[in-house]
């Protein structure tokens, strides 16, 4: 009898122990119960978090050459210089605030913060806006709290990502099959969001008051705050049990100098004990992984350039066109980007239910095709976006010129806005492909350890885009306004020439796809659990490993 229920109990125990996921805890501490938490139900109130925080960022960043052009009277060079590098700073700052939350926030508690940071300053940018005190007053209250909206966008993004996809286990078949679809689907809602946001936000912005156009926004993020915090009891969390991302990269390079001062044949960044530490092959190893990745972070930075230019100039060309819709509709000039977001919710599902599926029946992969083949194919799609984006702009210029309204800047042209709706699809189908690839590869390809840094590794590319974007436009428009000609970026767009940058973007994109092909075809996919054994290493140009 005894013996009866002492197997009983064991069952019991073994029973609860396989319903668990390993590593994971529930909000009270207790191993997470696979079946209670975790999956789609939890990651969809953190992706409701992720929609509301695009329609906050997009409120702001979509229509803001139109703000400062406008109401704050800046020059366009200088007003799209000063966009991209707010958008550096906010896409930069992930990294250093990732490693604050894996090490010791916790990626549930950062993005509770940055909630809290942009409803802030969404309701200071709403209240300077409609009360502004001075010029003077209003520029300064206008900048700091435009700041506090990247600062709160650092601490959101890289969590709230990471830890909708910690929602997954990845050591169970059916949810690492969830998960790799999963990342198509988050950016599927997160751009839904974009496209309301962008139509929304702007229009109102332009027609009504831009004090309600920054402060719906703001509604938008309490209410998808008090939703994900409903969410609590259902979501997994995993407690750190290594040290933090940043004491652990420092004490391997700490490792690495010791091994190169050392003439031992055993040293410690070959994963010998020679310096009493058992791990430290490990931590080199870390590190080695992220270095891995830089030369694909380097060949994607034009792309970053590229896609920075579409809620800048692409906005203030699109101001100039025909964009009347019926008798009495104006489409605002950034509403146009809508068509970046509708052209990806649209190709999301066709690329995840018709293509992964036909790539799948000749490649064997499970996600069709590998990530960096992903990332290609979008490098490749926005080389020809902005080549037909300096197609379309030598056409506006032709126009502008024989219709007389060179000198008349603020004239609509006899040119419709559809012109320039094809480089916004390409654009979105681009980054179908390409941002979304990235995001699964820099979250897949680090240590578990660190994926929150990893996916602001990948947010880094888009902050040094921007940044860049910043500088290059700063430096042409300095060295072509001494010109007779004038400054490429002239506040009248009729003498500017948009058509020559677009055309320096388009050379250097065909260079930087070139490299990208050559760092994809060396580089070796990180190895997965049954891999372990030094036969799973993965090549570019075979299989990813996603779910082996």
């Amino acid at each position: 009898m005894a013996d009866h229920r002492s197997k009983l109990v064991s069952h019991l125990l073994d029973s609860g122990m396989a319903d668990t996921v390993a590593g994971a805890v529930d909000y009270r501490g207790r191993p997470a119960s696979r079946a209670a938490t975790g999956g789609w139900k939890s990651s969809v109130f953190v992706m409701a978090m992720e929609i509301a925080e695009r329609f906050a960022y997009k409120g702001v960043a979509a229509n803001l050459i139109t703000y400062l052009t406008g109401p704050l009277g800046q020059p366009m060079a200088r007003a799209a210089a000063s966009i991209d590098a707010w958008k550096g700073v906010s896409q930069m700052l992930p990294l250093p605030l990732a490693c604050v939350a894996d090490a010791w926030l916790g990626r549930y508690r950062a993005i509770v913060l940055a909630s809290v940071i942009f409803v802030l300053s969404m309701g200071t940018l709403s209240m300077s806006s409609t009360f502004p005190v001075s010029r003077a007053g209003h520029v300064v209250v206008f900048y700091v709290a435009l700041y506090m909206v990247a600062l709160g966008e650092g601490a959101h993004k890289p969590c709230a990502q990471a830890f909708a996809a910690d929602q997954f286990d990845e050591k169970d078949g059916a949810e690492c099959a969830a998960r790799s679809s999963f990342f198509n689907w988050w950016y599927f809602g997160m751009c839904a969001g974009t496209a309301v946001t962008t139509m929304v936000s702007s229009y109102v912005q332009d027609n009504v008051g831009w004090g309600l156009g920054f402060g719906i926004p703001c509604i938008v993020i309490v209410v998808s705050l008090a939703a994900f915090l409903l969410g609590t009891r259902s979501y997994r969390f995993y407690t750190a049990r290594a040290a933090s991302p940043v004491a652990r990269v420092a004490k391997a390079f700490l490792t690495l100098i010791k091994s190169w001062r050392s003439n031992r044949r055993t040293n410690p960044a070959s994963g010998g004990k020679g310096d009493g530490d058992g791990d430290a092959g490990d931590l080199v190893e870390e590190v080695k992984s992220v270095f891995r990745l830089l030369p694909i972070w380097a060949s994607c930075i034009i792309y970053a350039i590229i896609f920075s230019q579409t809620s800048t100039f692409f906005t203030k060309q699109a101001a100039t066109l025909d964009r009347r819709i019926g008798r009495s509709f104006n489409v605002p000039p950034a509403a146009l980007q809508t068509f970046i977001s509708v052209s990806i919710v649209v190709f999301i599902p066709v690329y995840d239910r018709l293509f992964v599926p036909l790539a799948r029946r000749y490649t064997g992969r499970p996600s069709g095709i590998t990530m960096l083949q992903r990332v290609g194919a979008g490098l490749a799609i926005s080389l020809v976006a902005v080549v037909l984006s300096a197609l379309v702009e030598t056409r506006r210029l032709r126009v502008a010129a024989g219709a007389g309204m060179a000198d008349a800047p603020k004239a609509r042209l006899p040119m419709s806005l559809w012109w320039m709706v094809p480089q916004y699809v390409l654009v979105g189908v681009a980054d179908v492909f390409a941002m979304i690839g990235l995001q699964e590869f820099f979250y897949d390809q680090v240590p578990d350890a660190v994926r929150s840094l990893g996916l602001a590794l990948f947010l880094s590319i888009f902050g040094v885009g921007h940044l860049l974007s910043s500088l290059l436009i700063s430096v042409i428009d300095g060295a072509t306004a001494r010109r007779a000609g004038g400054s490429w970026f002239a506040n009248n767009l009729n003498r500017a020439h948009l058509d020559y940058f677009y055309w320096l973007l388009a050379g250097l994109c065909a260079v930087e796809l070139v490299a990208f092909f050559l760092f994809a075809r060396v580089y070796t996919y990180k190895k997965k659990g049954s891999d372990a054994d030094g036969n799973g290493d993965y090549r570019g140009v075979d299989d990813d490993g996603i779910c082996v």
